[in-house]
């Protein structure tokens, strides 16, 4: 029987497992979408840049306001999913990402539940996030986890506005 679980990340390991998973991310995005973003060191992908954000990710998803959650199939780290405070009662997630052999456990939504429920502990009413709109699939299980499409933040790029979109969701 497949054991799965999904916790908080507690201690070292459990951070390169994450940064592990986001590298995998990277690279399963530019061997499947290598046209999709436009170029320059400003885009979100751009490796150097990219690399950074993992090393400062205890940082950014610092508890008690954010958190790392791992979910894991019969003891191998195989997705995760990031947040952090936007602003008072409003969480903000990323990197959320299940590698291809974790696909088909249903790791996504336990995922998606389980910082959903950490979020509640840490006192969050709402939740927003972005993606990109070639991750249909992923689109699908956010709209059945409850999030609505919202509008681009003011000074969003106009040339990444048909490639990104923004949904939220209650909390309460």
């Amino acid at each position: 029987m497949t054991e799965i679980s999904v916790r908080l990340s507690r201690d070292a390991k459990d951070m390169e497992a994450a940064r592990a998973l986001c590298r995998d991310w990277l690279d399963w995005h530019w061997k499947n979408y290598p046209m999709d973003w436009p170029r320059g060191g400003d885009h979100p992908m751009n490796p150097v840049a990219f690399e950074a954000t993992l090393e400062n990710l205890p940082d950014i998803h610092k508890r008690p306001l954010g958190g790392i959650l791992i979910a894991s199939v019969d003891g191998k780290p195989s997705g995760c999913v990031m947040y952090s405070e936007a602003e008072p009662g409003i969480a903000e997630f990323k990197r959320m990402f299940v590698s291809v052999s974790g696909r088909g456990h249903g790791l996504g939504r336990k995922l998606l539940d389980a910082m959903f429920e950490q979020m509640v502990a840490d006192g969050y009413q709402r939740v927003f996030f972005s993606s990109a709109t070639f991750l249909t699939h992923a689109r699908t299980m956010y709209e059945n986890a409850g999030f609505v499409p919202i509008a681009h933040p003011s000074g969003f790029p106009d040339e990444w506005r048909d490639k990104v979109y923004f949904m939220d969701r209650s909390l309460q």
